[in-house]
């Protein structure tokens, strides 16, 4: 599931807000603070998507899109403060494949890098761990063909715990991830949605499970490799 994010932007704090936006999302993220950071980067790994400023130190977003067009289709979303209708025309004429204007709204920005990779095939919607199956886009997940009828949270969580597979997370990052709310003192409603997944991943017979980990929290593994 996990896609690659360049974010290109000048300003520390912006960048900074973005980097946690996408790491927190899952996403791997790169940054670059100026094109010749981005030239640097890209030359490493490329990207699977680019959010990109227009007016960096050393130069143009556009001129900078251009030249990166004449290789490369990756996803382009111009992120700037330039908000009339002519530089979104430009923007998007010259290359840009979507155009936000500062300021905007955290989950807006997430919702549309989600929606350019999935368009560009480059974000996975099926993810399979031995005999389960998790089907992003349906909202299903089964053991060897056999839906486990999960509800909507038991879904969110089950994704959750196999993007992060063999890594111990704690509750407040679980519910912090699920609900977007920080957990406060009752984790009653966590652990019950958490023991009903196990139970439905134990009852189909599942080669993955979920351990408790020692002083809350807990790892989603292949059974053979459970320790706890």
């Amino acid at each position: 599931m996990k896609a690659l994010i360049l974010l290109v932007e000048d300003n520390e704090q912006i960048q900074r807000g973005n980097e946690w936006l996408f790491t927190k999302e899952g996403f791997d993220v790169m940054t670059a603070l100026t094109l010749r950071e981005a030239r640097e980067r890209m030359s490493e790994k490329m990207p699977d998507a680019i959010v990109l400023d227009i007016m960096l130190p050393d130069g143009s977003g556009l001129d900078f899109m251009r030249e990166l067009r004449q290789t490369s289709n990756v996803p382009v979303l111009l992120l700037t403060g330039l908000t009339t209708p002519e530089d979104i025309v430009r923007g998007l004429t010259e290359g840009g494949d979507d155009y936000l204007t500062k300021p905007y709204d955290f989950n807006v920005l997430l919702a549309r890098v989600e929606a350019l990779l999935r368009r560009a095939g480059r974000l996975t919607e099926v993810l399979q761990k031995g005999t389960l199956k998790l089907d992003v886009m349906s909202g299903q997940a089964n053991v060897n063909g056999v839906d486990l009828l999960l509800t909507q949270k038991e879904f969110a969580l089950l994704l959750l715990f196999m993007q992060n597979e063999k890594q111990a997370l704690s509750l407040e990052q679980i519910y912090e991830k699920i609900w977007k709310a920080p957990i406060g003192n009752d984790t009653r409603a966590l652990r019950k949605q958490i023991s009903n997944l196990r139970s439905k991943l134990e009852e189909a017979d599942c080669d993955y499970t979920l351990n408790t980990v020692y002083g809350g929290g807990y790892r989603f593994e292949f059974k053979k490799n459970s320790e706890l």
